[in-house]
């Protein structure tokens, strides 16, 4: 290896160790393909079923904390992990006809979909690192991803407190925060993120995929309402407006 070679490639490693002590350098090493970036196939995702599929990374982090919240008497349950790109778009379409078959506009059904629900190909859950969670041991209320559910007397307060106090400690994120001045999808108590990897897969989303040409090239139901004002505000609040600890450096 060549001498300016290893210092760039140590200068690398010693910034990324500094500023995430927890990640490896092979974490951002990687490179990911288009496919893995939108959801159309990952070597990397593990598990059988729709609520244990997940990076192996974040797997074996996930697994971690779980353990330590069983010691505190919480059991974390999944409700929604990896997400591929066609049941993305499965959810989507199916939303799309219901809100328009009930008499909203192409663009009405649209915005209410984008409130909780991502338009294929830019989910963070495409990616295997993402987690909807709740607490198995509370008793369950008709609909658990629900803001409510985890404030005041909601059944997943203490759950929501634990998660405050030591999910960053294996590396999971609160990605859409309570933050009046942030943008884009609704507050998500339950929804977290494995930063060692979801970082760089975010970094290299942002510099591989053009949105506006992948969602024309995808041909979803009622993409072609998708004006590039629209696509322009969307990638800047829906993607990017999140909890700024999951953003890669110089997003800010």
């Amino acid at each position: 290896m060549k001498r300016n070679e290893f210092i760039k490639i140590s200068g690398l490693a010693g910034l990324s160790l500094a500023i995430f002590p927890h990640f490896s350098f092979s974490t951002f090493s990687k490179e990911f393909t288009r496919n893995q970036l939108i959801g159309k196939g990952n070597p990397d995702i593990i598990g059988e079923s729709y609520t244990s599929k997940m990076h192996k990374t974040t797997k074996e982090a996930f697994n971690k904390m779980k353990a330590a919240a069983a010691k505190d008497n919480f059991n974390i349950e999944v409700v929604s992990s990896y997400r591929s790109f066609q049941r993305q778009k499965e959810i989507f379409e199916r939303k799309y006809r219901s809100f328009t078959s009930k008499g909203l506009s192409p663009m009405e059904a649209i915005e209410k979909i984008i409130e909780y629900s991502t338009i294929p190909g830019t989910s963070r859950h495409h990616w295997g690192t993402d987690l909807d969670i709740i607490d198995a041991n509370a008793s369950r209320p008709s609909s658990v991803l629900q803001p409510e559910n985890f404030h005041g007397n909601g059944p997943y307060c203490d759950f929501k407190v634990w998660l405050n106090e030591n999910a960053e400690k294996y590396d999971f994120n609160e990605v859409y925060t309570d933050n009046g001045n942030r943008k884009g999808f609704k507050y998500e108590p339950w929804h977290f993120s494995y930063a060692p990897v979801s970082v760089p897969m975010l970094k290299e989303y942002k510099e591989k995929i053009d949105v506006k040409k992948m969602l024309a090239e995808e041909k979803l139901l009622g993409s072609e309402h998708f004006s590039d004002d629209f696509i322009k505000r969307y990638y800047t609040d829906n993607i990017l407006d999140i909890n700024p600890k999951l953003l890669p450096q110089g997003s800010l």
